[in-house]
């Protein structure tokens, strides 16, 4: 969905910040995988090499502060995406 995706860099480190949902097609054990924590917005950083690294997941329920709780993302960028706000 539009604006859930976020994206930026902090020195040499890139960091990416997304939900992840079934498509349509999903079959049961998919569905049933994607439950509760499955769902929620993942972080991911690049590492030395170049390679995306999974960070964490918000949680569920995510917490109050959306990304400026994830202590893995530097403060900056979470202030830059707003804490990972979907709100327009």
């Amino acid at each position: 969905m539009p604006g859930e995706f976020f994206y930026g860099q902090c020195g040499a480190v890139r960091y990416a910040a997304t939900p992840f949902r079934p498509t349509a097609d999903a079959g049961y054990d998919e569905l049933v995988a994607m439950q509760d924590e499955g769902s929620t917005r993942k972080y991911f950083r690049t590492a030395a090499d170049g390679t995306w690294v999974y960070v964490t997941g918000d949680g569920f329920p995510p917490g109050p502060h959306g990304c400026a709780g994830i202590p893995q993302i530097p403060r900056a960028l979470s202030a830059a995406w707003r804490d990972c706000s979907t709100a327009h």
